[in-house]
């Protein structure tokens, strides 16, 4: 199966892909994690998880993480890279499992129950036994993070694949993962995420919420179509972090910034001369309700 077909399986039914790549530091007790990133730890009640940033002295993001509040005093640190933070690095001793879609509730019901499934809510945990289900995601669609010991990973994906085996459920790759999350407006480390941009500048200054930082803005993050036009270097410049053809949208999408004074709509050129049309973000839906939606 080609990534275009593995991305439209997730858009219309389900996608399943493999994230245990991910670093995991965990912590006991708040202040290092409080001093380490940009929530506010006291406004999260265990069971919540919480989008957050990690950023450099000089105010840059180095990366975008998830807070897992496991109890008053145990908190999970999910972030991109393996790479020690701070409190216990735990990488590598949870298998990840991602499942997105529309039809991943109605999958996911299957191996926990229905009432489990209806009662998590967006951004919440569910724990049963040495399962743990983060209902988050990076596709844009309703989704789950599903985490067991490393030894039970391959049976975990194997019992997901079946129960989803008559609802379209499909094994992913990361091409179909880049391009969801690209569709949905998602950050990426190393991407839009570079260590040069700040929360204002990548329009994630809503997760400083536990101090206040006076962020300049030197460049802005847009949505980017890509027009079948001839350069012209006469247009304001944009500096591209990602593209792909988007199979939902079936044409030409990228992500990158151009400075704060150019507008919606507004056309700019690549450094390797093509010509695009500044959008707003995300391009697939621009209400974000689908990640919400209800599950069953």
């Amino acid at each position: 199966m080609s990534a275009v077909d593995e991305h439209l399986a997730t858009r219309r039914s389900a996608g399943l892909f493999d994230f245990s790549f991910m670093g995991l530091c965990e912590f006991h007790g708040k202040a290092g994690l409080q001093a380490l990133q940009t929530r506010n730890l006291d406004a999260l009640i265990p069971g919540q998880i919480a989008y957050t940033l990690l950023l450099k002295k000089d105010g840059a993001v180095d990366i975008d993480a998830t807070v897992w509040c496991l109890d008053t005093e145990r908190f999970w640190l999910f972030t991109g890279r393996r790479k020690r933070y701070g409190g216990h690095d735990a990488s590598g001793a949870f298998a990840i499992l991602a499942l997105q879609g529309p039809a991943s509730g109605r999958i996911l019901a299957r191996l926990v129950g229905k009432e489990a499934v209806l009662s998590l809510k967006y951004f919440h945990i569910f724990e049963k036994k040495e399962l743990m289900i983060g209902r988050i995601g990076f596709s844009g669609e309703l989704g789950y993070e599903l985490l067991v010991p490393t030894a039970e990973g391959a049976a975990l994906r194997k019992r997901l694949l079946e129960a989803g085996r008559n609802e379209g459920l499909r094994d992913c790759s990361w091409a179909a993962a880049d391009s969801l999350r690209i569709e949905a407006g998602y950050v990426l480390f190393e991407r839009e995420v570079d260590g040069r941009a700040n929360p204002r500048e990548l329009g994630l200054d809503r997760l400083v919420t536990h101090k206040k930082i006076d962020f300049e803005t030197k460049k802005k993050l847009v949505g980017l179509e890509i027009l079948d036009r001839p350069g012209r270097v006469d247009l304001p410049p944009a500096q591209v972090t990602s593209e792909c053809f988007s199979p939902t949208l079936g044409r030409p999408l990228a992500l990158g910034f151009v400075s704060p004074g150019v507008d919606q709509g507004s056309a700019v050129h690549f450094p390797d001369g093509r010509i695009a049309r500044v959008a707003s973000l995300p391009f697939y839906d621009p209400e974000r309700a689908r990640p919400r939606a209800a599950p069953l």
